[in-house]
């Protein structure tokens, strides 16, 4: 399993208590709730027509839930083994105001967690204290109602706590919470809040009912790995056909019609080069997933290769991620990639023909080689073409031309990203040393808002470039091409 983030047990403890509301920002949410969703149930979303957010509510797991639809009585089926929970055994909800927000970098996500509160309820007692109240027996009525709740693992969760004919409860003389009252310690961890405002058991038991999302794919992995050291059969992994991480939340904001489309391909680095430009330059557009190994007649119909990134602009489509590149410049509108210096214009074209000729194929050329001697002599041939590019950047940089990034980061990127995603977990590749040229270059792209909106987790790119590694026949066009020794396609 990867290495965890940064403070995991203490926001894994936040994220199950939520004691305040808190606000998460979009990368937060991308990096620790896949650690919780094992706590939360999603039961509802409502969708704002006043503004650019949506809330989300959850229930606590252990609440449970009736079976969605009648069990299966056909006799030839194949059933699983389960066993039913027990159900309301927690009644605590939050809810997650899911909110567009913009700033300086573009477009993001903000997540705003609370606790949903069981307030103004008529007739029904709030733990507090007792001598809060005014009037003859109030105190005795609150001793009572303390007493009813030494005992409060016996209550059904959204139990109302009936009062005495002393009329608290009623109008002005409502009780209120009071943290400081040992009555109000409903949870395991003495979190003071209402009935059904709180947990009724520990994190350790909602971790022993369901194992968050990491975690099981953390079991997965090692079932996979334990096949083939005892000789098993594994299944071959392929290309994923659905983003992951912050580029599957890129695709959900771009999934509306318009009329500048983008059909990609997630794990595609050429896909990637012309998404990225659309991103640094914030433009409005509709991302189309697409499986371009069966060639739909819509993508067909911009390339008859049937080969992606395909763009399309009202009626008129066109392809090749260096041409799509250069046709989002000259529509001016956005951040401009190229410089405005003729010279300066020119350099940059030289330097992703560069990119184009030598790294990109010796990229393949290094992953795709299966004799030792050949990987060894192909990652030469790269580190010198790849040093090539980084002695001819901007002495301070970080991106290539200084501080901004533009044309040749946006074209080269794609494969800087995959070194330590691809080449370094199936060919040794070194990671580049934090401070040399290299290295803050590649951490510059690593830290860009436009750049993270198109990186999937690191599984898409190890299961999609598997093919590669092994240099499985018709694994791409781009493979055939570089093992028959032909220009890329």
């Amino acid at each position: 399993m990867s290495a965890s983030p940064a403070s995991l047990e203490e926001w894994r403890n936040r994220l199950f208590h939520v004691t305040e509301v808190m606000t998460l920002t979009e990368q937060e949410w991308i990096t620790y709730w896949p650690y919780v969703d094992n706590i939360w149930s999603h039961r509802s979303t409502q969708r704002s027509k006043k503004g650019p957010f949506q809330t989300h509510y959850y229930d606590c797991r252990l609440k449970g839930r009736p079976p969605g639809t009648p069990q299966n009585q056909d006799p030839n089926k194949k059933k699983r083994k389960r066993t039913a929970r027990e159900r309301d055994l927690c009644d605590m909800k939050i809810k997650v105001v899911e909110t567009i927000v913009e700033d300086g970098s573009g477009v993001g996500k903000t997540f705003t967690i609370e606790r949903v509160r069981k307030e103004g309820l008529p007739q029904r007692a709030r733990i507090g204290d007792p001598t809060d109240v005014g009037g003859e027996g109030s105190a005795a009525d609150g001793q009572a109602l303390e007493q009813q709740l030494e005992d409060v693992m016996g209550l059904g969760m959204g139990d109302e706590l009936q009062l005495n004919d002393s009329g608290v409860g009623d109008g002005p003389h409502s009780l209120g919470i009071l943290a400081s009252n040992k009555a109000v310690d409903m949870d395991q961890y003495g979190i003071p809040g209402l009935l059904g405002e709180v947990h009724r058991h520990t994190l350790e038991e909602s971790d022993r009912i369901k194992k968050c999302t990491v975690e099981r794919e953390g079991i997965k992995r090692q079932k996979e790995m334990k096949k083939v050291q005892f000789g098993g059969k594994s299944t071959q992994r392929t290309y994923h056909k659905k983003a992951s991480g912050q580029a599957l939340q890129t695709v959900k904001r771009h999934s509306k019609p318009n009329e500048l489309k983008l059909f990609g391909s997630c794990f595609c680095p050429f896909v990637q080069r012309v998404w990225i430009a659309l991103e640094v330059k914030g433009l409005n557009y509709q991302y189309i997933e697409v499986d371009p190994y069966k060639k739909p007649q819509s993508l067909l119909e911009i390339n008859p290769r049937g080969l992606v990134p395909a763009l399309k602009h009202g009626d008129w489509g066109c392809y090749e991620s260096t041409v799509l590149l250069e046709y989002l410049e000259d529509l001016e509108v956005g951040t401009a990639l190229l410089p405005q210096h003729p010279q300066l214009k020119a350099t940059s074209r030289l330097w992703v023909d560069h990119v184009n000729r030598n790294i990109v194929p010796g990229f393949y050329r290094h992953l795709q080689a299966q004799e030792q001697g050949k990987q060894i002599e192909y990652a030469e041939e790269l580190r010198v073409e790849i040093s090539k590019i980084v002695d001819a950047a901007d002495a301070a940089g970080p991106f290539f031309l200084g501080p901004y990034i533009t044309f040749v980061d946006v074209s080269i990127a794609p494969w800087l990203l995959r070194l330590s995603r691809v080449l370094h977990p199936y060919r040794g590749w070194p990671v580049a040393e934090p401070n040399s040229r290299l290295g803050l270059w590649i951490d510059a792209l690593e830290s860009s808002e436009a750049v993270k909106n198109t990186v999937s987790s690191g599984d898409l790119y190890l299961d999609s470039y598997e093919r590669y590694a092994e240099n499985r026949p018709d694994t791409s066009q781009v493979a055939k091409a570089v093992n028959s020794g032909r220009g890329l396609p």
